[in-house]
C-alpha cells in the first residue's frame, strides 16, 4: 500500500523525520518498501494563467500564447493541444531548473521567441506519461509557487503488509499503529451522519447471510456527476498509486484508503426491482468495470437486483449498472463480506482489485456505517444532491467473534525477558483499540473488531514487543535444564537400527505414505486400503498397508537409471483398517536385488538370493539377542514367490508363536506387472518386535573342554530345517551349548525325495568335564526323537 505522509499527518502529527517515521512502521512489523518524493526536483515553476492564445504562424501544431504570473505577461510558444485562454497551468519560467537538471532558456522556435514553458504532469515529475499541460483549478492563485500550491513537499512511502494487518491498509489504522508507537494522539475528520432529505429507500434482501452477514445501502438523488474533483482529492488519490476518473469513483476510493472500506455506487435507474445478495447461477454472465466478460461459478457471490447480476461481491462492479455521465441518482452500498466467501475468487478470474485485497484480509465489520456517512458527506459536498436513509441488513449471529483475552502480567515477563510497567501495558493496549479489565493476576483483553488476528494470549504480548519495539528487548542466553535421556536396556534405539542395515549395504529411504491403488492391490490384494478424501493425485489416493509399494518404486527407479545393485530400507508407519478402527503399525521394510556383493576382482558376481537379504535379516534380529525366539515358516502370499517366501514369527511370552512379517522373493507375475526385470527379495517386520532386546545376564565361563558330534540325517525334502533344530534343542539336554547346520545334499545316494542334513552338536558342563557315556545318551536321545517325529535316519 501507498500512501502520502502528510496525509498521514494529518491523522497524527509524531516528532519524527521521514527516515524515522519510516523505520519505525518497519520494525513494528508493516515493512517499508520504499520511499520516494511526489514531484521531481525543481524550482521556479509558478501558477500561471493563458491570456490568449493565438495559431502560431509558421507551425500548425505550435499556439503562440500570452501567459501572465499576476505581475507580468510573457509570451510562450506551446505545442500542447489543450492550451487555451483562461487556462491556469504550472508556468516554468525563464531561469527555473526541471527534473533531468533542465534549465528554462529563452527561446526562438520557428523564428517566434518563447519565455517560459508550460508543464504537463511528466515534465515536473508527478507522472511518467501525461498527454498535454497539466490544468489547475479554477481558484488556484496565479504567481503562486507551484511546489506549495500542490503541496509537493511530501513523500509517497510503501509499505509491505503481512496478510494478517488487514486493519492497516488505510489512513486511519496506519495512524493509529503511527500513534501508539510515539504515544501520540491520532485525530481523523470527524465523520457526522448525513441529514435525511428525501424518504426513497432501497430494497434490500440479503439471500447468503453467512457470506454477507452485514449491507447497507443509501439512495442520493440529484448527483452532478460532472462535478470535478477537487485537487486535495485527486493528489491524494496520486499519491497512493490511483487514477483520479469522476467525482462518484474518487469519493469511494477515498474513503477505501482513508478509512479502509470498500465502497461502491451504483447508477439507480439501471437497478432493476431492489438489491439482492445471492451466489451466482452456474454460468451466469457479468460485465466488469473493465469491460472484462466473466462466465461466474455458483460459488461467487454477486451483488445483484430482481433480473441480473450487478457487481462481484467485493471485487469489481458490473459496467452495465456503473456510474456514467448521465447518471443523477446513486445507490451507495457499504458491505461486510466474509473472508471465506471472498477469498481466492478474484485470482480464479484473473482479478486483483484494491477492495478484493482487502477482503480477502479482513475489513472491519463495524465500520460500514461510519464509511457510509463519510462517502455520502463528501458527495453531497462535492456533487450535490439529497440522501435517503440508510437502510442496514444485518446477520449478527454470522459476524465475526471478537476475542476476549486473558492476559497475565507474570506471562509477560517470562515471554519477554523483562518487567513492562502495568501503566504502560494498559497504554499499549488501549491506544491499539482494546478494552482491558483488572483481573487478580492481570487483564481480560477484548480485541477490537478490526483485528482479526487476535486470539491467543501470546498473539497480546506479541503486540507488546512489537509496539515496545523488538530491538530494545533484553538479549539473554536461553536457560534450561537439560537432564540426560534416559536410555532403556530392553530396547534397541532407531540409530542402531538403522546403523545396522547400513553396515549391511542398505541405504534409508523415505517415501509417501499414500501411494497409487493398483499398486497396493498388486502387493497386498488380501487388505482394502483406506482411500484418501482429498488425494494430491490419483496414483497417490490411498494409505498404504505395507511400506513395499515405496520402496519397489523406489527400487525401480534406480534399476530404470542404470543402477543395477540396489539396496534400501525403511522405517515408518503402515495403516490397516481393521474393526476396531485404523491401526497405524510402525514396520520396518527393506528390498535387495542385483548382486550379492559391489563389483570388486576378487568376488565372484553373484546375485543376491532369500538367504543373503534372510542373513540380513538375522543379523538385525541378534543385535537384540533374541535370535533364538524366531523362527521362519514356509507360508503363501499373493505378492510373495510360493517357493521362496515365509512368515517370520516370534516367541511371546505367552509360550505362542505370533506372525511379525514376511520375507520372499517378489512374485514373477507381480514383477512382470510393474515392470522388474531382475528378481526382487522383500522383508517387512514389525519395528517394535525387532527393538526389543534381551538384557544381557552374565554367566561364568566354564573352563572344561567342550565335547563335539557331527550328525547326518537323512529327512524328507518337506521337512523344514527348523523342524530338526528345534527337535534336537528339546531332547539335547541343557548343556548343549551350539546347535548349526553346515551342509545340505541332495543327490546322488540319496532318495530323490529326501535330503541329508549335516550338524553340528557342541556340548559344555559349567563345573566338569562331560564324559563321552552322557554325550551318547543325549545323542541316542536326540535320534529317536527325530526318527520317531519327523522320520529322520542317520545317512550311511
Amino acid at each position: 500500500m501507498k500512501f502520502s505522509e502528510q496525509w498521514l499527518r494529518e491523522w497524527v502529527q509524531p516528532a519524527v523525520s521521514t527516515d524515522e517515521l519510516a523505520a519505525q512502521i518497519t520494525m513494528a512489523g508493516l515493512e517499508v518498501d520504499g520511499v520516494e518524493s511526489v514531484a521531481g526536483q525543481f524550482s521556479g515553476v509558478v501558477v500561471g494563467q493563458v491570456i490568449s492564445r493565438e495559431q502560431h504562424p509558421d507551425a500548425d501544431k505550435l499556439s503562440l500564447c500570452q501567459v501572465t504570473d499576476g505581475n507580468e505577461t510573457f509570451q510562450v510558444v506551446c505545442g500542447a493541444a489543450n492550451v487555451r485562454a483562461g487556462l491556469k497551468i504550472p508556468f516554468a519560467k525563464i531561469g527555473a531548473q526541471l527534473p533531468g537538471d533542465f534549465k528554462i532558456k529563452k527561446a526562438k522556435l520557428r523564428g517566434v521567441e518563447s519565455f517560459g514553458m508550460l508543464c504537463a504532469e511528466a515534465e515536473l515529475g508527478l507522472a511518467e506519461t501525461s498527454d498535454g499541460l497539466m490544468e489547475l483549478a479554477d481558484d488556484a492563485p496565479v504567481g503562486a509557487d507551484i511546489r506549495h500550491y500542490l503541496n509537493l513537499d511530501d513523500q509517497i512511502i510503501e509499505v509491505d503488509l503481512t496478510p494478517n494487518r488487514g486493519d492497516c491498509l488505510s489512513i486511519a489504522g496506519l495512524a493509529r499503529e503511527v500513534g501508539v508507537l510515539n504515544q501520540a494522539s491520532v485525530q481523523g475528520p470527524a465523520i457526522e451522519p448525513v441529514a435525511v432529505s428525501i424518504s426513497d429507500v432501497p430494497a434490500i434482501d440479503v439471500l447468503a447471510p453467512k457470506a454477507c452477514p452485514r449491507y447497507l445501502g443509501r439512495i442520493v438523488k440529484g448527483v452532478n456527476v460532472k462535478a470535478p474533483t477537487p485537487l486535495w482529492m485527486v493528489e491524494k488519490l496520486r499519491r497512493s498509486g490511483i487514477r483520479s476518473i469522476d467525482a462518484v469513483v474518487d469519493i469511494t476510493n477515498y474513503v477505501l484508503l482513508e478509512l479502509g472500506q470498500p465502497m461502491h455506487a451504483f447508477d439507480l435507474n439501471k437497478v432493476e426491482g431492489g438489491i439482492r445478495v445471492r451466489m451466482a447461477e452456474q454460468g451466469e454472465q457479468l460485465t466488469l468495470l473493465d469491460g472484462q466478460d466473466i462466465s461466474l461459478n455458483a460459488d461467487t457471490l454477486v451483488i445483484a437486483d430482481h433480473n441480473k447480476a450487478l457487481a462481484m461481491a467485493g471485487i469489481m462492479g458490473g459496467e452495465h449498472s456503473g456510474v456514467s455521465d448521465s447518471t443523477q441518482d446513486l445507490l451507495l452500498e457499504a458491505a461486510f463480506f466474509a473472508q471465506l466467501a471472498v477469498a481466492g475468487r478474484a485470482r480464479h478470474y484473473g482479478l486483483h482489485t484494491d477492495s478484493s485485497h482487502r477482503f480477502e484480509r479482513g475489513v472491519d465489520y463495524n465500520l460500514a456505517r461510519t464509511a457510509m456517512e463519510r462517502a455520502t458527506g463528501l458527495l453531497l459536498d462535492l456533487c450535490g444532491g439529497a440522501a435517503g436513509p440508510i437502510v442496514e441488513v444485518a446477520s449478527d449471529v454470522d459476524l465475526p467473534k471478537v476475542a476476549s483475552i486473558h492476559l497475565r502480567k507474570a506471562r509477560i515477563s517470562q515471554m519477554l525477558g523483562l518487567e513492562l510497567d502495568s501503566a504502560m501495558v494498559e497504554d499499549m493496549l488501549t491506544r491499539l483499540g482494546m478494552q482491558l479489565t483488572d483481573t487478580a493476576d492481570g487483564w481480560q483483553v477484548q480485541a477490537p473488531s478490526y483485528r482479526f488476528d487476535m486470539a491467543i494470549e501470546a498473539d497480546l504480548i506479541e503486540e507488546l514487543a512489537r509496539i515496545y519495539g523488538y530491538n530494545r528487548l533484553p538479549v539473554r542466553t536461553p536457560a534450561a535444564a537439560t537432564p540426560l535421556r534416559k536410555v532403556p536396556e530392553n530396547r534397541l534405539s532407531m540409530q542402531d537400527v538403522r546403523r545396522q542395515l547400513i553396515a549391511r549395504g542398505y541405504q534409508e529411504a523415505i517415501t509417501y505414505s499414500f501411494v497409487e491403488p493398483s499398486l497396493q492391490k498388486a502387493l497386498d490384494p488380501e487388505v482394502e486400503p483406506l482411500p484418501l478424501l482429498n488425494p494430491i493425485s490419483a496414483d497417490m489416493s490411498v494409505m498404504r498397508t505395507n511400506l513395499w509399494a515405496g520402496l519397489v518404486q523406489a527400487a525401480d527407479y534406480n534399476l530404470k537409471r542404470q543402477q543395477p545393485r540396489v539396496r534400501l530400507f525403511e522405517t515408518g508407519l503402515r495403516f490397516v483398517p481393521s474393526a476396531s478402527g485404523l491401526q497405524q503399525i510402525p514396520t520396518l521394510a527393506f528390498v535387495a536385488t542385483g548382486s550379492r556383493l559391489p563389483q570388486a576382482w576378487s568376488d565372484a558376481d553373484a546375485a543376491v538370493d532369500f538367504f543373503d537379504v534372510k542373513g540380513d535379516l538375522e543379523t538385525l534380529l541378534a543385535r537384540g539377542g533374541n535370535h533364538d525366539r524366531y523362527r521362519f515358516v514356509a507360508v503363501r502370499h499373493p505378492a510373495l514367490h510360493p517357493g521362496q517366501s515365509a512368515q517370520i514369527e516370534k516367541a511371546g511370552a505367552d509360550g505362542q508363536w505370533h506372525a511379525v512379517g514376511l520375507i520372499g522373493a517378489l512374485h514373477p507375475s507381480v514383477q512382470k506387472q510393474l515392470g522388474i526385470r531382475q528378481p526382487l527379495y522383500l522383508v517387512q517386520v514389525d519395528l517394535n518386535a525387532v527393538r526389543e532386546i534381551r538384557v544381557p545376564r552374565f554367566h561364568e565361563l566354564s573352563k572344561f573342554p567342550e565335547m563335539r558330534r557331527d550328525l547326518a540325517l537323512v529327512v524328507a525334502q518337506d521337512v523344514a530345517v527348523e523342524q530338526v533344530l528345534a527337535g534336537i534343542r528339546s531332547t539335547a539336554g541343557e548343556f548343549l551349548t551350539k546347535l548349526n547346520l553346515f551342509d545340505v545334499y541332495v543327490g546322488k545316494g540319496i532318495d530323490p525325495d529326501r535330503k541329508s542334513l549335516a550338524l553340528g552338536l557342541t556340548w559344555q558342563h559349567p563345573s566338569r568335564t562331560l564324559t563321552d557315556e552322557e554325550i551318547n545318551d543325549s545323542v541316542s536321545s536326540v535320534l529317536a526323537h527325530l526318527q520317531e517325529s519327523l522320520g529322520a535316519t542317520l545317512r550311511g
